[in-house]
């Protein structure tokens, strides 16, 4: 469903509606190709659409005070956060901001379970357009120079806004492997923004994931760097067509805190210089070229003992110099105060300051007003202790992209009653309906389980935790207040009309009331917990089929929630092993952020469907999936580990890195761990089946500088009509650095019908053969390569070679 938009709410926000605090000028300010920014009536160059961007930054450089650029370094924070006006007042006049600002965040978009960001002004759309135009107008008109604001929201998984269109959790965008689907998903959050009057998005987040124990793996698209980068370049380019920027997060080596600790740790990253350049680094490296995004967002934390958010190698070295960044950084909310609180490297909050503005950083962000910054920079500024050339290039950077972004010459929203109809429309939820649909990995179908037979199962028992939840699909970094039917209510939904009888128990709670010290201490089933297992157990002997719908909450998953186990937490596994004894078919649906290690699960249960966090149509998605009206298609982004005790198990991975160890010979002494995936990068099943062959590649032997082309045939040899995501892998066999055994250049996701065939064809560059030297040079070295194809990282049929000549 979409937002209420009858024409009972649909009013034009006028300003006499508004009542908003009333710009009065003595010279007029808006012209009819130019606007008198500074208000003294002739046209300045940076007042000159004609002029170049470079001429009107240095223009208006020239006419700042220290005041002034000081004030576009600094971050307001929102109306119900830092801000407390919805709307501008007389008392803006006195207000710091009276200055400018780089940026006000999050600015009246309404959080779901935020009741201090609550606003009027939210919905309808159009009375928002209005209401930020209102404040913008201030910017222009209260101001010496009129600078406009940057007007920035999250993004990850749809516009960070009430009533905006839904998508599901990252990890979900990444398991669609379909970039055309991104591509579009990132034009609905960037066309949305726009309409409200936003001009930044905080999104794509391109962080790899190599520590399920991390809470934020459901904010990524998984963990391989290659994967991550074609999703969010396709995330950037969609946002940005739209003519707002799109900033990147987190840079840099954020995602990979020791041991998946997260919280007030957020620090310590153990990973080595090469693993970072290859791993952490390459999505940022391909997308910042590729892309050209407009924002970087600075991580929290350190590398190496150097702070990122204060570090001249990460923001200058390596973003600005050698990916060719032109955009402006805004660090993370409190990054720079942890140079000093956090990290120890600054004497105090001035010295942070200084080393973030010398670093590279431009614009400070934290949930305080903008004058616990502002106070100590100027300080730092009248002592002498920073540079004035410094803060003239960071405030240079962040001009630069006002400009590119039209906001002094389009400032405003033209035309605010076009928000209603250009935002959550049909067309934007059916793509939704399809990122989530695409986004469910189907784990295991022993017997062909799946799709349920309704003229077989007419009793079903759905049961489990969180078959009732909601708040898993609203997040605080995407759209709230939409409607949300949850995974029992689908079921019954559409068991209405096959004449199938639901019934349902919630037999157990995602957490017991000992967790989490119960993931290393276990407990005995309580006296309630027994009888709620038994409901349960009694429905299920009752039932033909039972859909057991368990996982993790919003609660043990997301940001500063890292976990010590990937067991199913609480007593689920206890309740699951009591529905086993009943012999009745289970299915497990998963809602979860991050891997779990259902290895009991996945030995004696016949169907597990992955479905991560969907967003608001969760239910109808899921029923519509179990039930057979469309095939799954989705594949896993990440690695599943049988047990914790194997982290870090990802791909790529070294050679023999993840090996077992000898059970006999000289050095073996009987096996004493449990190795390899339980489910592996890549994988995802299908209610059809794919073959694959006719492998060729257009040359056998390249020069470092050339292309190869590689095809092959795929057909669907089974009876339903099915996407398939042909994968492409890449081994370098000999070279002067270690390489990993193979790593992913190349995917394509391809909707075939029972019998037909298509051809793939994937264009290997030399990007694509890459290695980072022992120089730290990025190097196609000569050599032999091996190209694998299959449906999986560990199902690659397929397998060919090709030489690389020197030059």
């Amino acid at each position: 469903m979409m937002p209420n938009q009858s024409k009972r709410f649909l009013f034009v926000a006028t300003f006499s509606v508004l009542h908003f605090y009333s710009f009065a000028q003595d010279k007029p300010v808006y012209h009819k190709d130019w606007i008198d920014f500074n208000k003294n009536g002739k046209k300045d160059i940076y007042e000159d659409p004609k002029q170049s961007v470079v001429s009107r930054v240095e223009d208006l450089l020239s006419q700042m005070t220290t005041q002034e650029k000081a004030n576009q370094t600094v971050t307001l924070y929102g109306y119900g956060r830092v801000l407390k006006d919805e709307q501008p007042t007389a008392a803006w006049d006195n207000e710091i901001w009276k200055h400018g600002l780089a940026n006000i965040d999050e600015m009246l978009n309404s959080l779901a379970y935020n009741k201090s960001a609550k606003s009027s002004f939210s919905y309808p759309f159009s009375r928002h357009a209005v209401a930020l135009n209102n404040v913008q107008k201030w910017f222009i008109e209260h101001t010496r120079l009129g600078i406009p604001v940057d007007f920035t929201n999250e993004g990850i998984h749809g516009l960070n806004h009430d009533r905006a269109t839904p998508l599901p959790a990252p990890i979900n965008i990444g398991s669609t492997w379909n970039t055309k689907l991104v591509r579009g998903a990132g034009e609905i959050v960037g066309r949305e923004a726009k309409y409200l009057g936003y001009t930044n998005v905080y999104a794509p987040i391109l962080d790899v994931s190599r520590d399920p124990r991390w809470g934020r793996v459901v904010e990524t698209y998984g963990e391989n760097p290659f994967h991550i980068a074609e999703m969010g370049k396709q995330a950037v380019l969609g946002i940005q067509q739209n003519g707002v920027a799109s900033t990147l997060k987190h840079y840099a080596v954020y995602s990979v805190p020791k041991g998946g600790r997260d919280g007030n740790a957020r620090t310590d990253p153990h990973v080595g210089f090469r693993e970072m350049h290859e791993l952490h680094l390459y999505p940022f490296r391909r997308v910042v070229k590729e892309a050209k995004p407009m924002g970087i967002m600075s991580s929290y934390n350190d590398y190496d003992g150097v702070p990122v958010s204060s570090s001249k190698y990460f923001l200058q070295d390596l973003l600005r110099k050698d990916y060719g960044f032109e955009g402006y950084i805004v660090s993370d909310s409190e990054a720079l105060e942890f140079i000093n609180s956090k990290h120890h490297v600054a004497v105090d909050y001035k010295d942070a300051i200084r080393q973030a503005l010398a670093g590279g950083l431009n614009v400070r962000t934290n949930f305080d007003p903008p004058s616990t910054y502002l106070t100590p920079l100027m300080e730092l500024i009248n002592e002498g202790g920073l540079d004035m050339n410094i803060l003239d290039q960071r405030v240079r950077e962040v001009l630069t992209v006002k400009f590119k972004l039209g906001l002094f010459d389009h400032p405003l929203v033209d035309n605010t009653t076009l928000a209603d109809k250009k935002i959550h429309t049909q067309a934007d939820e059916d793509i939704s309906l399809q990122v989530n649909r695409e986004s469910i990995v189907l784990l295991k179908n022993e017997q062909q389980l799946l799709p349920i037979d309704v003229n077989k199962y007419k009793r079903i028992l759905v049961t489990g935790p969180m078959a009732e939840a909601t708040n898993y699909t609203t997040s605080r970094y995407g759209p709230s207040n939409n409607p949300i039917t949850t995974i029992k209510d689908g079921i019954i939904e559409y068991a209405k009309g096959k004449a199938v009888q639901v019934n349902y128990s919630k037999g157990v709670d995602v957490v017991d009331k000992n967790w989490p010290e119960s993931e290393i201490i276990p407990t005995n089933l309580s006296k309630e917990e027994i009888e709620s297992m038994s409901e349960g157990v009694r429905l299920g002997k009752e039932s033909d089929l039972i859909i057991a719908v368990m996982g993790e909450s919003e609660r043990e998953v997301g940001e500063s929630r890292s976990r010590s186990d990937l067991n199913l937490p609480g007593k689920q596994r206890d309740y699951l092993m009591k529905l086993k004894e009943t012999g009745k078919p289970i299915v497990l649906v998963l809602v979860n952020g991050r891997p779990l290690s259902v290895n009991w699960e996945n030995k004696y249960l016949p169907a597990i469907v992955e479905t991560w966090f969907l967003s608001g149509q969760s239910g109808h998605v899921v029923a519509d999936m179990l039930f057979g009206e469309y095939n799954p298609s989705g594949k896993l982004p990440i690695s599943f580990p049988k047990s914790v005790g194997q982290i870090e198990m990802n791909f790529p991975t070294k050679p023999a890195a993840q090996a077992g160890q000898p059970g006999v010979g000289p050095n073996g002494w009987g096996n004493s761990r449990v190795v390899g995936f339980l489910y592996p990068f890549g994988y995802g099943l299908s209610y059809t089946d794919f073959q694959f062959s006719n492998l060729r590649l257009n040359k056998k032997q390249i020069r470092p500088t050339d292309s190869l082309t590689v095809t092959v045939d795929v057909q669907n040899i089974g009876k339903r009509k099915g996407a398939e995501v042909v994968q492409l892998y890449i081994k370098d066999v000999v070279s002067s650095v270690t390489t990993y055994e193979m790593d992913l250049r190349g995917f394509e996701k391809i909707e075939l019908n029972p019998g037909e065939k298509k051809s793939v064809q994937f264009s290997i560059l030399p990007a694509h053969l890459e290695l980072l030297d022992q120089y730290n040079k990025w190097t196609v070295e000569p050599g032999k390569f091996e190209i694998f194809i299959g449906n999986s990282s560990a199902n690659l049929p397929l397998k060919d070679s090709f030489d690389a000549t020197k030059e």
